[in-house]
């Protein structure tokens, strides 16, 4: 069953439909769904598909000339190999001119190019003079983000200025997620989207059909399951010393979350330390946090932001002799199902981020930025944080008349009252003046306090629970 990806299909039959070529990058993070896409959209479409391998260029030449002939000569037992890659793209080429429409989809241009680095040089030359003039629709599909965006999508490779398009497959939001078991629960789809991250690989291997527990104790708590090992095969395939990312990882994971403690944690050089910190930031497990006002070097920090290797890190290595020895089940509640209401905090903020985002026609103004916020309190003399400050644009260029959301996001199983409230003026006041406009919001898991209630049917706070959240 495909599911969520309508935006990218829609956009790429758009383009599809149009005459003359076209160049269409598609890149992102491993197992978010590229290849799907690109199945989904080349389904009774006359295609190539050349699933380029990580191996040396003799073996990716044999690979597409399996391709080009499959599709030639798709009941065929054996395939003639081509003597060259220019022999391979010249049949490409008589193919396509001959073609009204033909599709040719590079899916792991990173390892095609790591084979032969001539390639890109290759593609551009006949983008511009041999395909040029075809209806050629040419795919170069990518999961190495730092590849696909600096010598394919940059102004210094050589394919810069060739694409018709570009996507970006991100990760699903936690309401595309939710599409996957309708038949859930909020709360069990919002625990599904804090264990995947609504990465759809992780959801279809995490398999619940039941409840989220049995489908944590069978397809990842246990040492034979496939997102058991996924983050070390993950890293595996992206990193040439998986070990010292993944001692980056647990230390982060363990709460040194600035770039000094991480060395220190890891014993790494410092300067050494922030290369693998940029590694893991460019694939997007990690992420440099600021707060969205007064952005300071020195109030940055870094976040295990994918919540998959999130969870991963919480709770696996911890409780790896009860994983290895098959007992978890035993004492999962105490080590696990106790602790995911403070695990789940995070993952609400990011839920509830994603809302506001999603619902421009429910706010109050257009917002132009949204993040959290935090910083010392001149008269507690402590350090306070605010889950959501969203503003204008004007709040870039003037310290007057601006407009914020200020936004709690609590997911605790009691009701939230007014004291909540209170302390949203109160931090707020450390940054905000007279002259600008607030507007807050107050995100439950368990709902509110009838207090709190009659507030907010005077308009001075919005209250939004699980069911709002998840109401399309």
């Amino acid at each position: 069953m495909f599911l969520c990806r309508e935006k990218e299909l829609n956009i790429l039959n758009k383009r599809y439909g149009k005459r003359g070529l076209e160049c269409v990058v598609i890149y992102g993070r491993r197992r978010v769904g590229k290849t799907a896409i690109i199945n989904e959209f080349t389904r009774d479409k006359p295609t190539i598909y050349f699933p380029a391998l990580n191996t040396n260029a003799q073996g990716n030449l044999t690979a597409l000339s399996k391709a080009i002939h499959s599709y030639l000569h798709p009941d065929a037992e054996s395939a003639p190999y081509y003597a060259s890659f220019d022999a391979a793209f010249a049949e490409i080429t008589r193919i396509a001119r001959t073609s009204r429409r033909i599709i040719f989809a590079i899916d792991e241009l990173p390892y095609l190019a790591k084979a032969d680095d001539s390639i890109p040089s290759r593609l551009q030359h006949l983008l511009d003079h041999e395909w040029a003039e075809t209806d050629l629709f040419l795919i170069l599909c990518g999961s190495s983000m730092s590849f696909m965006e600096k010598e394919v999508l940059s102004e210094n490779s050589p394919l810069f200025g060739r694409r018709t398009a570009q996507l970006k497959v991100e990760p699903l939001s936690y309401l595309d997620t939710a599409r996957f078991h309708p038949e859930l629960s909020y709360e069990d789809n919002a625990l599904i989207y804090g264990i995947t991250g609504g990465v759809p690989h992780y959801i279809n291997k995490l398999d619940v059909t039941g409840s989220v527990k049995n489908a944590l104790l069978e397809n990842l708590l246990d040492t034979s399951s496939y997102l058991f090992e996924e983050p070390e095969n993950l890293m595996k395939q992206e990193l040439r010393e998986p070990a010292v990312y993944n001692a980056v990882i647990t230390a982060i994971a363990n709460g040194a979350t600035r770039q000094n403690e991480i060395a220190d944690r890891t014993g790494l050089d410092r300067n050494i330390c922030s290369k693998y910190i940029k590694v893991l930031n460019d694939l997007g497990i990690i992420q440099k946090i600021e707060p969205i006002i007064d952005k300071s070097p020195r109030k940055s920090f870094y976040r295990i932001t994918d919540h998959f290797f999130r969870f991963w890190y919480r709770f696996v290595p911890a409780n790896m002799m009860a994983i290895s020895s098959g007992t978890i089940d035993r004492i999962y509640e105490s080590v696990i199902g106790s602790y995911l209401p403070v695990y789940m905090g995070q993952v609400f903020k990011d839920i509830c981020r994603q809302y506001l985002i999603m619902h421009p026609e429910k706010l109050p103004f257009p917002i132009s930025a949204i993040g959290e916020w935090w910083g010392p309190h001149p008269v507690k003399r402590k350090e306070i944080q605010l889950d959501i400050v969203a503003f204008d644009a004007k709040a870039n260029n003037t310290h007057r008349g601006r407009h914020f959301i200020i936004g709690s996001c609590k997911y605790k199983n009691e009701e939230i009252g007014t004291n909540e409230l209170d302390l949203l003026h109160d931090y707020a006041s450390v940054f905000t003046n007279g002259d600008d406009t607030l507007f807050y919001y107050i995100f439950s898991k368990s709902g509110f306090t009838k207090g709190l209630k009659d507030i907010a049917n005077e308009g001075l706070v919005k209250l939004i629970d699980l069911e709002e959240i998840y109401r399309e």
